[in-house]
């Protein structure tokens, strides 16, 4: 199946859903990401058939270290796209169209390399487009600070970067959240903004404190840089990432959170200033 993974980089990246797939028996997987430690960890531990990204980050550490192994091993089918060439084909495939039109791309290697077609302009400019497919989800996971069972979401952080597309994309979407209420009211302005998906779009949601980390959620918690370090540390050592497997990752999150920290301690983490 092709999954969507929302956040960018280290940000607001649905971790907990992403370590739930390491643990279980998927494979052959199409991931689509603004990447982070979601793609690094996927590609490790052989999930991953083919990888649709902008770029895979951890931000202040430029490099994602097991991407960058298995790229450079070349044991990866991917689609590199320039980041905004991924949100058009997200936004292509929300609107139920086979592509949009674009100049992002043309006299690039990213359109020689990645197997796109031009379209004219069938008005009097006559101009040349890149036509950018759309890039349908069986899929989408996203993380926020609150949810119903109803599928109502509320995120309150600055940036919810493209995650709304993500959950458009998708036949489902599936959402973890630091806390999982009984009802949210939409009552006005403020809360409507927050309420960045509608629940017409959401298939699940699940109660998952700190299940953004390592990665941060603004305004709750930054991400955990030392955990980061560690865990780039790991891929340059032999069998590194069967140690990262069953020293970090576990078997469940509440061992995960355990070994992690308390969540008490975690939700302590500084913002990342910009």
């Amino acid at each position: 199946m092709t999954i969507g993974i929302g956040g960018w980089g280290p940000r607001r990246k649905p971790m907990s859903l992403v370590r739930e797939i390491i643990r279980s028996d998927l494979r052959d997987l199409t991931i689509v990401t603004y990447g982070g430690p979601d793609a690094g960890m996927l590609c490790a531990s052989g999930k991953v058939r083919k990888l649709i990204f902008g770029f895979v980050s951890l931000d202040v550490i430029p490099l994602e270290p097991y991407f960058r192994k298995v790229r450079e091993a070349g044991n990866l089918d991917i689609l590199e796209l320039d980041e905004g060439m991924l949100q058009w084909g997200l936004k292509a495939a929300a609107m139920r169209l086979p592509f949009l039109p674009t100049r992002v791309g043309l006299g690039t290697d990213v359109f020689t390399h990645g197997g796109f077609e031009t379209i004219t302009s069938p008005y009097a400019d006559q101009e040349v487009l890149l036509a950018m497919p759309a890039i349908k989800l069986d899929a989408a996971l996203l993380h926020v600070q609150r949810a119903d069972p109803r599928g109502n979401i509320q995120g309150f952080g600055p940036d919810y970067y493209y995650d709304e597309w993500f959950a458009r994309a998708a036949m489902e979407t599936f959402v973890s959240a630091e806390e999982v209420v009984d009802r949210i009211e939409i009552v006005d302005a403020e809360t409507a903004r927050t309420n960045f998906v509608e629940r017409m779009f959401i298939s699940g949601v699940i109660a998952a404190p700190m299940g953004a980390h390592p990665t941060s959620l603004p305004p709750n918690y930054g991400w955990d840089i030392d955990a980061l370090r560690k865990y780039v540390a790991s891929a340059s050592e032999e069998d590194g990432w069967a140690r990262y497997l069953s020293d970090v990752i576990g078997d469940d999150e509440t061992g995960y959170l355990e070994r992690a920290g308390s969540v008490e301690q975690l939700a302590k983490l500084p913002l990342p200033i910009f």
